[in-house]
């Protein structure tokens, strides 16, 4: 295992995000205040020195992780396992729209990371295609790593690597456009991933 620690960052704000919309695989845009959250990012982010940079292949991911990775030039790969929770019959409606439809689902899918949205995937299955990502990271020779995701997966793979009972990933909370979660690996740990900062990001 060579990696010591991960920076966990969601996109910016999008256009689906300002309105309101479940957005899951549809590939929606920044919005101007999504693309300047990616540039403010980019001093704090910095500072972890990264090796690599892999984003999501959906644009709001890839767009968000280009600013950075041009900025600190390290170069970006881009891997389609970083997609953010497939939401099926879900994408694309507002939360009142899918309450309206399926009355209690989205309440209880919010609990529950064993569920999945009708024609979706749950939050353990969207963990276990981004720790594959992880695993293969960790057989090469970066230390730093930044992944560019999505809120619901980055919310998973944390619950995930921190070894957490599926039933307290929901405990979590979520994750702020352009915030982070930081984990990393210490000898004296017994290299087990430990959280060292969840939702942090610049405000203002």
């Amino acid at each position: 295992m060579t990696l010591r620690r991960l920076v966990l960052w969601r996109h910016g704000e999008t256009d689906y995000n300002a309105s309101g919309r479940m957005q899951g695989h549809l590939d929606s845009n920044l919005t101007e205040v999504g693309r300047n959250q990616a540039r403010f990012a980019v001093p704090a982010l910095a500072r972890f020195s990264p090796d690599v940079v892999v984003a999501s292949d959906l644009r709001r991911a890839t767009d968000t992780a280009t600013v950075f990775s041009e900025a600190i030039g390290v170069p970006l790969r881009i891997d389609k396992r970083l997609r953010e929770t497939n939401l099926g019959l879900w994408q694309g409606k507002t939360s009142a729209e899918v309450d309206a439809e399926w009355p209690g689902a989205r309440r209880q899918w919010q609990t529950d990371s064993t569920l999945a949205p009708p024609g979706g995937e749950s939050r353990v299955e969207v963990a276990g295609r981004a720790a594959e990502v992880v695993g293969v990271l960790d057989e090469g020779t970066d230390e730093t790593a930044v992944l560019c995701a999505h809120g619901g997966l980055i919310t998973a793979l944390t619950g995930s690597l921190l070894e957490l009972p599926v039933l307290y990933w929901a405990q979590l909370g979520g994750i702020s456009n352009c915030h982070w979660v930081v984990l990393a690996r210490r000898e004296a740990s017994g290299l087990c991933w430990r959280l060292i900062a969840y939702n942090a990001g610049i405000t203002g």
